[in-house]
């Protein structure tokens, strides 16, 4: 296992070293649950990766579900200095929409669209599964929570996951107007 991550980070020294790697992002299956052998393998990732900014999104509903799961959840990652990966995701996923700064540095959110029937769809590509085009209103109703978290971290990060035709790249310019409106 060492040697799997040895590897892993020199793959990634590179970016680093050139300043084109924003953050590692780990992103945990709906499998991976709060129990304490999880919760230790997150917490082991700093010192693995102790030169990058590390991001973490669970798929498990059951880290921010209930409130003092969020607490712990969150604590857990800010006291070792982890990125929270704040999601848009269907409502069927029972992923809550929880927007939190747990590490200054990064505020991270990704929008996975949120498309009911397609989420646990694997039988098309990734494309298909992720076929949703957020409207403007959908847009502006996030812009808020966004905002007001974006002014707690140095850096953020939007990052569009609706990668279906041209919907990720469209949302993301509609995003950026709906934010640049909001701020002047």
């Amino acid at each position: 296992m060492d040697e799997a991550w040895r590897r892993f980070e020199a793959a990634l020294r590179p970016m680093h070293e050139a300043g084109r790697l924003g953050a590692v992002l780990f992103q945990y299956p709906p499998w991976f649950g709060p129990r304490k052998d999880n919760r230790a393998e997150i917490e082991v990732l700093r010192e693995r990766l102790p030169d990058y900014r590390i991001s973490v999104e669970f798929r498990s509903p059951r880290w921010l579900a209930e409130e003092r799961d969020r607490e712990h959840t969150l604590s857990m990652l800010e006291e070792h200095g982890l990125v929270f990966v704040s999601v848009d995701a269907p409502s069927v996923s029972g992923l809550p929409r929880v927007m939190a700064v747990t590490n200054p540095d990064m505020f991270m959110v990704r929008f996975h669209g949120r498309s009911d029937a397609t989420w646990k769809d694997t039988s098309g590509s990734a494309a298909e599964r992720f076929r949703y085009l957020y409207s403007e209103q959908e847009l502006e109703d996030l812009a808020a929570p966004i905002a007001e978290h974006a002014a707690e971290a140095r850096e953020t990060h939007l990052l569009m996951n609706n990668c279906y035709r041209d919907y990720a790249v469209r949302n993301a310019a509609q995003l950026r107007d709906v934010l640049a409106r909001r701020a002047s």
